[in-house]
């Protein structure tokens, strides 16, 4: 997927990008028209940077449906001539996702634009899966036919028809045709149906990787295999190694995490770190300093994983290193650091941000780091990345965060959370928001009301409001 451009987070559409909740906000006071193109470009053209797991169709489904808008661009984005060219499911699985929204909230038009799409668009299977939660079994059935014609029926287009029965993530419509009154349909469905269940099966009969009696040398070649077809497999050899070597073979591993191949070396070292061996801190040090990119990662994920007290002491030391390990030694103690730790995490957070921006991976844990250990000279910092992160799950933690650390959230932050695009930033707001402004109490009995809200923040929607208040 190409890497979508945020506009400036003080912009209409840089928060509605974003999924903050002023992006809600702004856009009701905004002119409509402007609201309307800005959430339109967010729609058309998916902002997440990892669409996959950030949240963002329902939040714009409750602004359509605020702003009454209507659905003629995404209607056009849909059944552009470029959909036959671009089979992408980031092209479209936004907007498609939106529809299911609007849909299960009553739009008609949105429910009628689904199943054109999944009788004739590239992306049909994600329209289908959006139909099989939202329509009627009338509505499922009439597209048996023009869902199958895709597949031809020769062996190749069986065997195609096969794999997107057993793929489908909505199995119901799949088993609704399976039962369909024309034998046409009903037969080829279940054909299929039986074929996927005799390929998983074919699958675990012919399992690939180690077996038992296994040798230590054994898994280290399985992993340069593995490395040589670009695949990295030094965390499963790992565990293989777990349950082949025994104490005898502790010289081999040891030698193999100084000067092995890379994937030996990357195996050992995090088989060592994972049981916390003695040896595993100086090795991990070494393979910093003298190992390939793969062998630098490797040995810095597995000193991520050690839990030990040792481990943490060794933190402490490194954590002014201004290379990767001593990254990865502040997000230790973010994560498993004390309260002498505070000023070493704080350093690692300002640094992380000066140094890589608010998008920064590393931030996620020490965000989380800064929270725990309650470090409230870090509010600034924290406020900067809530403000200008362009990730919704790292917005998210920064929130919870500021919720420990700062004393203005609640009044503050916590109320625009309200309409933020993920679930768990509702849900920390609906606990923390002051219910003294207005717009709270109105939002948390909208929220309370909604049958699309997730039910965490429903339940803690109604511990703030109780059982007996108006949801009207």
């Amino acid at each position: 997927m190409f890497d979508p451009v945020i506009a400036p987070s003080g912009t209409l559409l840089g928060l509605l990008q974003r999924g903050r909740g002023d992006g809600t906000l702004h856009a009701l006071t905004a002119p409509r028209a402007e609201a309307l193109a800005a959430l339109n470009h967010c729609v058309l053209h998916d902002p997440r940077h990892d669409w996959q797991v950030e949240n963002r169709s329902l939040y714009y489904a409750r602004l359509f449906l605020d702003l009454n808008g209507e659905l003629d661009e995404i209607e056009a984005h849909l059944f552009d001539p470029e959909d036959a060219l671009d089979s992408d499911e980031s092209r479209t699985g936004l907007a498609l996702a939106v529809l299911g929204h609007l849909a299960s909230y009553g739009r008609r038009g949105a429910l009628a634009l689904l199943r054109r799409y999944a009788a004739t668009g590239a992306n049909w299977a994600w329209a289908l899966d959006e139909l099989a939660l939202r329509d009627d079994d009338a509505g499922l059935r009439a597209l048996a036919a023009p869902v199958l014609a895709r597949f031809a029926t020769d062996a190749e287009g069986e065997a195609e028809l096969t794999a997107a029965v057993r793929d489908a993530f909505e199995p119901r419509p799949w088993r609704l045709w399976a039962d369909d009154p024309r034998a046409s349909i009903a037969t080829r469905v279940r054909a299929a149906h039986e074929a996927g269940c005799f390929d998983r099966w074919q699958r675990q009969m012919r399992p690939t990787g180690p077996r038992p009696g296994w040798s230590v040398q054994a898994v280290f070649e399985w992993a340069q295999q593995g490395a040589e077809r670009g695949a990295a497999l030094h965390v499963p050899a790992a565990r293989c190694l777990a349950a082949v070597a025994g104490p005898e073979d502790r010289p081999q591993i040891l030698r193999a995490a100084r000067e092995g191949t890379d994937a030996a070396r990357c195996t050992a070292l995090r088989y060592l770190a994972d049981g916390n061996d003695p040896a595993a801190l100086d090795l991990i040090e070494s393979a910093v300093s003298d190992g390939s990119a793969a062998v630098l990662e490797a040995a810095v994920d597995a000193f991520e994983r050690m839990r030990d007290v040792v481990a943490v002491d060794r933190a402490r030391g490194w954590a002014r290193r201004p290379d990767a390990l001593g990254a990865a030694a502040g997000r230790v103690l973010a994560c498993r650091g004390a309260a002498r730790d505070h000023d070493l995490v704080l350093a690692a957070l300002r640094e992380a941000v000066r140094g890589e921006g608010p998008d920064a991976p590393t931030l996620w844990t020490l965000v989380d780091g800064a929270g725990r250990l309650g470090i409230a000279c870090a509010a600034p910092v924290l406020r900067h990345i809530y403000r200008e992160t362009a990730s919704s799950h790292l917005r998210g933690r920064a929130a919870r965060a500021l919720a420990a650390t700062d004393p203005s959230f609640a009044a503050g932050f916590a109320v625009e959370c309200l309409w933020d695009c993920e679930e768990t930033t509702r849900e920390l707001a609906a606990r923390h928001a002051e219910t003294g402004d207005t717009r709270v109490v109105e939002r948390l009995r909208r929220l309370a009301a909604d049958p699309a809200e997730e039910a965490e923040v429903q339940t803690a929607v109604r511990s703030r409001i109780g059982p007996d208040s108006p949801t009207a």
